[in-house]
């Protein structure tokens, strides 16, 4: 068991900056920062497949093919799809005992553009599906690794990838001193928006980098209800519905007979009345001008295939004012056997909770409610926007210039996230001035890299063998 589950650093309320400081500088004793390189792979190790398996028993059955042959693609899939089986091996390594709110899942593309409420590009952590207190070290690690996983995708040799990876580190650590220095409300204000990430690509990106981040902000903009409306909807008998495109997409009304689809539908409606408690009441006021009209289930990311999630389109006022929700299951974080269960007893309340506390800027229909499935089982979901304003990175178009310009605007945003629950104070001391920590982490992320291409290797064998099932629908 890691130290830090069982005896969490914690200062005293009102401790002063030099107190905090110092608690931070003390657990370097615990922990120390060349430490964090270790990964040895324990002879008791839990076999990953099993955790994967143990995943998949409570999801949809007939999607379960489609989350393993989505993973066995590439050890970069694969890895995007093994967060359950690195929580595992993070409970192993050593760590500082400071805890902060963490993401659970920080790997590279996890860090997206984003729209603020008030319509300005934002870039910011996006996926808190598995986010939970614990150690502040496994998002850092998960990112790391999560790099030399693409950089050796991409053909990167060990030096660009180790400048890669130190980049990345170096820009969290500097942050977070930074952010030590600042006053409580300037930490919460701050945020990366579309100047700031200019003048990044401008100090950082050559001319073709700088081109294409253009296009990546240019193309955000356009990814919002309307073009998800324009994509998924047609005119069936003169009404709208959503569009099928099976198994990816499947309308309610191919997936139940009518009696059970009719109430289904209803106990959506319920779903949404009930969800809108838990939006403040502006927002509240908002959806209420709002009526649904259809709903499919819908196959999600890497990671997330065969849990139950639905798409909702409602229409405001007229068939050309459109909104498009997905209410997505939330199931217990896989971080919670290692670092804790969650505070929250709704699943989906955890997960809105970690967004909020950790994004600069939220989704305004961010919410969360307990549903009954076809089956009689009640189960916890989140709500939000389907689209807006979404950008995601194309890491197989990097060079290594920019993939050290992009991992240090991850570094920058994930210790921004930290700063906000953690003891940023105690995180910057523990860090320091030097670069131990950079390339401990660095060694780490090889070490990793290496333990992910040989699960991904071992579910490759699986599929192969017959033990798990697999399929190619589609990608994401």
């Amino acid at each position: 068991m890691p130290q830090e589950r069982t005896s969490p650093l914690r200062a005293v309320p009102g401790s002063t900056p030099k107190e905090r400081a110092a608690l931070g500088k003390a657990a370097r004793k615990r922990a120390p920062r060349s430490s964090h390189q270790v990964y040895e792979p324990p002879a008791d190790r839990p076999d990953p497949l099993a955790l994967l398996e143990a995943q998949s028993a409570a999801r949809v059955q007939e999607l379960v093919p489609i989350r393993y042959g989505r993973m066995t693609e590439s050890p970069f899939r694969f890895y995007r799809g093994a967060a359950a089986v690195m929580a595992s091996d993070l409970a192993g390594t050593p760590a500082s005992g400071i805890r902060a709110q963490l993401c659970g899942d920080a790997h590279l593309l996890n860090f997206r553009l984003l729209a603020s409420p008030e319509r300005h590009l934002l870039f910011d952590i996006n996926d808190f599906d598995e986010t939970l207190p614990g150690p502040w070290e496994w998002d850092v690690k998960r990112l790391a690794a999560s790099l030399v996983i693409a950089g050796r995708a991409n053909g990167f040799s060990d030096k660009e990838r180790a400048r890669i990876v130190r980049a990345t580190v170096r820009s969290y650590r500097e942050s977070m001193i930074r952010f030590a220095g600042m006053r409580n409300l300037d930490v919460w204000y701050t945020q990366t928006d579309e100047g700031r990430l200019k003048a990044l690509a401008a100090d950082r990106l050559a001319s073709r980098g700088r081109k294409r981040m253009a296009r990546a902000t240019a193309k955000a903009r356009t990814r919002d209800s309307l073009q998800a409306f324009d994509k998924l909807t047609e005119v069936v008998g003169g009404q709208l519905r959503i569009a099928a495109d099976p198994p990816l997409i499947v309308p309610v009304a191919d997936l139940l007979p009518d009696a059970e689809r009719s109430a289904t539908e209803k106990q959506f409606r319920t779903l949404l009345r009930r969800y809108g408690l838990s939006l403040p009441s502006d927002r509240r006021s908002l959806l209420a001008d709002f009526r649904p009209v259809d709903m499919a289930r819908k196959v999600v990311g890497v990671g997330s295939v065969g849990t139950r999630c639905w798409i909702i389109l409602l229409l405001g006022r007229d068939g050309g004012d459109p909104l498009v929700l997905q209410a997505k299951e939330a199931d217990s974080s896989v971080l919670a056997a290692h670092a804790g269960a969650s505070a929250y007893r709704n699943q989906g309340e955890r997960v809105v909770a970690g967004q909020r506390l950790m994004q600069a800027a939220g989704d305004i229909f961010l919410g969360w409610e307990r549903v009954e499935g076809f089956d009689g089982k009640r189960r916890d979901f989140y709500v939000r926007q389907l689209r807006d304003w979404k950008g995601i990175a194309e890491p197989e178009q990097m060079v290594p210039r920019g993939m050290a310009a992009f991992g240090e605007l991850c570094g920058m945003t994930l210790a921004r996230a930290h700063a906000r629950s953690g003891d940023r104070i105690a995180i910057a001391a523990y860090l320091g001035h030097g670069d131990g920590f950079d390339r401990a982490l660095q060694t780490f992320a090889e070490r990793y890299a290496d333990q992910n291409e040989r699960d991904h290797r071992a579910l490759v064998d699986a599929v192969a063998t017959g033990r798990l099932p697999a399929t190619g629908a589609g990608t994401k």
